[in-house]
Order: C-alpha cells, then sequence, then structure tokens
C-alpha cells in the first residue's frame, strides 16, 4: 500500500464514496432469517449502491427470527432469537463467498428480540426477551476475527426488547424498545472501546416498539414501530451527540418487524408487517442518508418476512472511517534513514506488499518487497538500525484467523522478507510502538480467542529464532503502547487497563507495576525520548497528555492538552521534539492538524501546521527514537 493509494482512500472516505471500492467493488446488504410466519433461514443480499431484487446467499444454521445481527468489512454474524423455541446461538458467514452460516459460539444469556451494533473489531448484542415475560437489559459482546461464546460487556439502563440499534466506528446506540406492551422512547449508548454500562441518549420525540435503526458514521434513521405506526414517526439523530432528534420521511408502505441495513450513504430497510391488509412483506426501501430525503422502492425480498437480521459491511460502525492501518519501521541511520510501510487492508483484502520512502528527501514511495503474509490489523514491527522484524497480526480468511508468523529483511537490501521464526502465541492488537533497541525488541499483550493475553515475547532481531517468552503483564492488553530506552521497557495503556508495566531489558521476568496512567483509555499514540514517554490523546476523541519518567516509577502525569482532541491520530518524535499528526475528532470526523511538544518539559501542545489533507488510523515514523541512538 503506497502513500498515494492511502491519500486517494481517504479522499474517497471524506467524501463519502467508499462503498464503491469496499467488498472488490461495492458494499453488501444481507437479510438473514425471519418469519414468513414460520421460521426461515433464508439469508439474503442486495448491493445498496444499485437497486433491484435480493440474491438468494445460503442459509443459517438454524432458522431463526428476532435476531441480533450486524457485520465487519468481511463477516457478518447472528445471535439469538426464536426458533419457536429461544436460541442462544450465534452464527457466522464471511461476505466474500456465498454459502451457509457457520456456528461462532453462544450468547450469554438465551432470549430473543435483540438489537445489535458495532464497528469493525466487535458486535455488542443488547436486551431481549425469553418470551415468558422476563426481559433483558444484558449486553453481550463478540470480536468478529475469532469464533467464541459471547462475554460480558455491560448492562443497559432498562430491560428491554425488540429495540433498533445502530452507531459508529466509536459508539453505539439502542433506540426504544419495550418491556411488556410498554413502548419507549428512551435511548441508550456505549463507546465500543470501553467496557460498561450504557448512558442516557436522550428521549425521542416519540416512544416505539419493534423499530429498527440504520445509518452511516455520523447519522442514525430511526423508523417507526407497532405502537407508532399509524402516526408515521420516523426519526434521525446524529450519533455523536445526545438526544438531538429530527423528522425524517416515511416508509414506502407502512409496516413494522422491518429491519435495517447501510452502506455509507444508504439505508436500506426490509421485510416487516404491513397493518392493512395485515400481512408479511418482502418490501426493501431505501433513502439517500445525507440528503434526508423520501423513502423510494429499492426491490424485493426473496421471500416475504418479518424480523429479519439485517447487516451492511460499509455502514454504521464500519463505514470508510476504519481504514486498517498499515504498519512501518524506520532504520535510524543518519543520513540514510528509510521509512518502511508494510501490509493493510485496500478494500477489498488484506495485502502484502511494502514500500518504502527515504525520510531525508521527498518523493514518491517505490516498491520494497512483500511480507510472507497478506496481514492486516494491528500487526507489529520492529528491530534494530539494520534489520527489521514483523510478527502476529490478522490475515483474515477462515478460522483461526490470526498468526505466530514473524517475519524479517534486511534494510540495505530490497526484497521480500524471510521467515524469522515464530512468535509464543498467535493473534493481533500487540503493542505498538517504539518497544525496541539495538539488542532487543518486544512485543507486549496481544489478542487472540482466548481474550485479552499478558503474554511479552522478546527475540534478538539480529539472529533468526521463535520468539522467547520474557514474563507476563500485570495485566491482559490490546493495542497497547509499547517505548523503551536503552535499559527499560514499558507497556502503556490498553482499552479498559490504566496501569502501566515496566521491566529491565537485560534480564527476564515478569513486569511490574509502574504506576497508573490518568485514566483506563485507549492507548492512543505515543512519542518517547530515552528519558521520557508521553501519551498523547486517546479514545474518545480525549485532548489529555500525559508522561512517564522511563528510570523511575510512578503514576502518569499530566503533560498538557492537545490543540484539538482526537484519537487514531499518528505520531512520531526525534530524542526532543514529539510531532501528533491528523486523527478523529468528535463527532468521527478526521482533522488535518499537526501539534507539537518539546519531550523534556510540560505543557500544552502547539500547532505545527497542518497535513496534506485530513486523515486518521495513519502510521507516523522518525529517524531516531526511544532505545534506538540518536
Amino acid at each position: 500500500m503506497s502513500v498515494w493509494t492511502i491519500k486517494e482512500r481517504n479522499s474517497l472516505v471524506r467524501s463519502n464514496e467508499i462503498a464503491s471500492i469496499s467488498d472488490g467493488g461495492g458494499t453488501r446488504c444481507f437479510f438473514a432469517g425471519g418469519a414468513t410466519p414460520s421460521q426461515a433461514s433464508t439469508i439474503d443480499f442486495v448491493t445498496p449502491s444499485s437497486t433491484g431484487n435480493a440474491t438468494d446467499f445460503g442459509d443459517l444454521t438454524v432458522a431463526r427470527n428476532a435476531v441480533g445481527a450486524g457485520g465487519s468489512k468481511t463477516r457478518g454474524a447472528v445471535g439469538g432469537g426464536s426458533t419457536g423455541s429461544i436460541s442462544n446461538v450465534i452464527d457466522y458467514f464471511n461476505f466474500a463467498s456465498a454459502g451457509n452460516a457457520s456456528d461462532f459460539g453462544n450468547l450469554s444469556v438465551t432470549r430473543t428480540g435483540v438489537a445489535a451494533c458495532g464497528n469493525e473489531i466487535k458486535l455488542v448484542c443488547g436486551g431481549g426477551d425469553n418470551a415468558s415475560g422476563t426481559y433483558y437489559n444484558v449486553l453481550d459482546e463478540i470480536h468478529y476475527a475469532t469464533t467464541a461464546n459471547a462475554i460480558d460487556f455491560g448492562n443497559l439502563q432498562a430491560v428491554e426488547s425488540f429495540m433498533g440499534a445502530s452507531g459508529s466506528t466509536t459508539r453505539g446506540v439502542w433506540f426504544g424498545g419495550n418491556e411488556g406492551t410498554n413502548a419507549e422512547a428512551t435511548a441508550h449508548y456505549i463507546t465500543f472501546a470501553t467496557r460498561g454500562n450504557a448512558t442516557d441518549f436522550g428521549e425521542m420525540t416519540t416512544a416505539k416498539n419493534q423499530c429498527t435503526a440504520a445509518g452511516n458514521n455520523i447519522k442514525c434513521i430511526i423508523t417507526n414501530g407497532q405502537t407508532t405506526l399509524s402516526n408515521g414517526s420516523y426519526e434521525e439523530t446524529e450519533i455523536a451527540t445526545t438526544g438531538n432528534y429530527t423528522d425524517y420521511d416515511d416508509l414506502t408502505v407502512g409496516r413494522y418487524f422491518e429491519q435495517g441495513a447501510s452502506s455509507t450513504t444508504r439505508a436500506l430497510f426490509g421485510g416487516g408487517t404491513e397493518a392493512s391488509p395485515v400481512g408479511k412483506s418482502n418490501i426493501i426501501d431505501f433513502t439517500e442518508i445525507t440528503s434526508s430525503g423520501n423513502f423510494a422502492d429499492f426491490g424485493n425480498l426473496t421471500v416475504s418476512r418479518h424480523a429479519v437480521g439485517a447487516i451492511g459491511n460499509g455502514g454504521g460502525g464500519i463505514g470508510g472511517a476504519q481504514i486498517q492501518r498499515p504498519e512501518l519501521f524506520a532504520l535510524n541511520r543518519p543520513g540514510q534513514t528509510i521509512g518502511m510501510f508494510g501490509g493493510g487492508y485496500d478494500g477489498s483484502s488484506y495485502i502484502s506488499s511494502c514500500e518504502v520512502i527515504q525520510v531525508e528527501t521527498l518523493g514518491r514511495s517505490s516498491d520494497y518487497g512483500d511480507l510472507t503474509q497478506n496481514v492486516s490489523n494491528s500487526f507489529s514491527m520492529s528491530g534494530n538500525r539494520t534489520r527489521g522484524v514483523r510478527h502476529k497480526g490478522y490475515v483474515g480468511g477462515s478460522s483461526p484467523y490470526t498468526t505466530n508468523t514473524m517475519d524479517y529483511t534486511e534494510f540495505a537490501t530490497r526484497g521480500n522478507f524471510a521467515d524469522f521464526g515464530n512468535a509464543t502465541a498467535a493473534g493481533y492488537g500487540a503493542s505498538r510502538g517504539p518497544s525496541t533497541n539495538d539488542t532487543r525488541s518486544f512485543s507486549m499483550g496481544l489478542y487472540n480467542a482466548s481474550g485479552n493475553l499478558t503474554i511479552v515475547d522478546y527475540w534478538a532481531p539480529s539472529t533468526l529464532g521463535n520468539a522467547a517468552d520474557f514474563g507476563d503483564l500485570t495485566a491482559g492488553r490490546t493495542k497497547a503502547v509499547g517505548m523503551a530506552n536503552t535499559t527499560r521497557v514499558i507497556c502503556y495503556g490498553s482499552y479498559g487497563v490504566n496501569t502501566i508495566d515496566y521491566h529491565a531489558i537485560a534480564s527476564l521476568g515478569d513486569f511490574s507495576d509502574f504506576g497508573d496512567a490518568v485514566a483506563a483509555l485507549g492507548a492512543g499514540e505515543a512519542v518517547s525520548s530515552p528519558v521520557r514517554g508521553v501519551r498523547c490523546g486517546a479514545q474518545s476523541a480525549s485532548n489529555t497528555m500525559e508522561y512517564i519518567t522511563m528510570a523511575s516509577t510512578g503514576n502518569g502525569t499530566d503533560f498538557g492538552d492537545l490543540t484539538v482532541g482526537r484519537n487514531d491520530s499518528s505520531a512520531a518524535s526525534s530524542h526532543t521534539r514529539g510531532v501528533i499528526m491528523g486523527g478523529v475528532v468528535a463527532g468521527d470526523s478526521l482533522t488535518n492538524t499537526m501539534d507539537y511538544i518539546t519531550i523534556a518539559s510540560t505543557g500544552n501542545a502547539a500547532d505545527f501546521g497542518d497535513l496534506s489533507f485530513a486523515r486518521g488510523e495513519g502510521a507516523g515514523m522518525s529517524n531516531g527514537h526511544g532505545g534506538l541512538a540518536p
């Protein structure tokens, strides 16, 4: 993936045209299961950029309706529902090829009337009932990259069933629903990066049950339900706000128990129960999300049915705002510094290509060679001045979806990577950042089917062979930040973890508690010198910066504030100055702002200048940092 390809892709993201290139040429929307009134197992799909009748994709493992459903760019999942009896089954299927669904695992509680939403990494299933008068506020979480039973995320604010749900890359929202016969106007939201109970989102204009919701990364459309079918109560809301609802147009035919899926530009609502005459519907309506315009006829489902599960692999929390970032490594040789970009996701497939730039000069990147695997999703790369080693990552495809492969390159020569050895475990989300010096490199934390792991691998970049176990972190982590000077390695942050761990590079053993970060937030980005490390921003578009002194222990200390709160930025540093570039700001929009700090001092960041265009989830590099000498 070259820097010019990234630029072109971000241009499509900003113009909401990303769906035109995703999934190898177009986003798909899926309608799974339902009731005719007997239970159905059918999975239909359409291409939302056009119009036309749905096409058969395959079948669920168990015929059922009233399921919770969602997907990433590559995989869909369907959980719970009613098979005649109540189900806790979670199915999954891969979007790239038609075929029947397979078993993923089970929900934590057997229930129907589930509503689900998610981002590219996880799906959260909320609420539901057991058809015998018991209603639930349960929030379950699954990760698309694995197959395993759901784990506890937290609770909704109330026990509810048959809600609508949609979200952005950072936030999921549940709308309406009922406990028994009482329709609700309330809405609740969560932040995907941090497990915990839902928070009040604000009340809709009209109470609804058996409603649905769909949208893009910015806006959500909520249709009416059974109790509001006669008054045409359709609403829209901005996901980044709370309680801001405005009127929206009506479906072409009034109905309830329909379900919605979306791309970045269109929302589709399929099936349902029509009120007059009463009967199951095969209608699919669509609307242009950005224009707040009228609904129009899209086509028909293959079978008339209601209470289907609806999945879009290009809207809501997926959309164009999440780009799989390539990894990079900088060879620190004054006057001869190269920066390398490798792997990633180009909108239709995982890639293996690597490209290289000369840091001291301007110009296009050029081809370097290929990794031994097509890999993305937070794989990591580290090494010394002469050699770079890539380890672990997300490879997609069939189970187990992750890899323990390590490969390497000699910076002095161009060509394909070669086998280095194996990591101690397969997974993705290992620490990123300058966690290396000239003699040892480290990989800290990991995510796989077992959850967030505490493992720490180490290896000598100069010697081929498998990574060895160094010890354990104090807590399991994923997507933490690693940093090092010549004597000490530190693991900083993680989703839901605020502890900071450290260990002397020269000796093996379990990591020790360094202190606590200011908050248990996503790791954000980090810059470091041989003396001090600074964490910059975090999930939820924070503007907080904090620092630690590498040679001592203690809690993180407030450093100052960024000029703009953000997450998913890029960062790079020399031994004296750190630069934080771009990112995603509140409201899930992108920024081109560049800030800088002087690492040895404290204070608010200052304006450095602007990127050539606004972007997030990029990658930064420099010609000297952390454990690599100037």
